[in-house]
């Protein structure tokens, strides 16, 4: 019950107030128990408006942060979604509630490996998970898929990494932040029949995106 209070408590005053308006992305919200992303020993912290640590120098981002980068996509119930940065799984587990499946990729091999199991206990089968550098996207993982409906990423890079530009399908949309490694810009880039199409939703903070086109370690 308490958990449940919490949950409603972040949706209404996190999201809805600040015009989160998407009933998918809050009914996703509603459904994933954030609290089991999070360490055991700042369980009680899992619904505040903040990021949280998840060991490894990572987090998991601040709720409100992620329910604007999913409604900002524009998720369809048939996309295929590609995320960058599994995490902790919590925003994997918000896409797979919405999409028709999600492929997600992690470099630290200990997050990868926790979020899968965590969501196979939660019942997720439409869920693809590969162990390697995102910024390269899904290359050479499986099973095989070559370009998504929506890309959403994680992390901050300093450029926007051409491979996940060139995995993006006609009319698809990547949201991505960049800029330097301490503050950067959430940025949506639309695939159209003319080119890319790049929009500004407004100043961010992310843990940096490791990988051969994004930071150096």
């Amino acid at each position: 019950m308490k958990h449940s209070s919490s949950c409603e408590n972040m949706i209404k005053y996190q999201l809805v107030a600040r015009g989160i308006t998407d009933e998918r992305v809050l009914k996703a919200f509603f459904k994933v128990p954030r609290h089991k992303f999070i360490p055991i020993d700042i369980e009680h912290l899992a619904y505040n408006d903040s990021p949280l640590s998840i060991g490894e120098g990572q987090t998991i981002s601040q709720p409100y942060i992620v329910a604007l980068m999913m409604q900002t996509l524009e998720l369809k119930k048939d996309d295929i979604v590609l995320e960058i940065g599994t995490g902790s799984g919590y925003q994997t587990a918000l896409l797979a509630e919405i999409v028709g499946e999600v492929f997600t990729v992690e470099r630290i091999s200990s997050l990868i490996r926790n979020a899968e199991t965590l969501l196979n206990k939660l019942d997720y089968k439409n869920i693809y998970y590969k162990f390697g550098d995102g910024t390269l996207g899904w290359q050479d993982g499986h099973p095989e898929q070559s370009e998504f409906d929506k890309i959403i990423v994680a992390a901050a890079a300093p450029d926007i990494p051409e491979s996940l530009t060139g995995q993006l399908a006609m009319n698809g949309k990547l949201i991505i932040p960049t800029g330097n490694r301490t503050f950067q810009q959430l940025v949506v880039i639309t695939r159209t029949e003319d080119g890319y199409v790049h929009t500004n939703e407004g100043g961010c903070m992310f843990v940096p995106l490791i990988g051969a086109e994004g930071w150096e370690k």
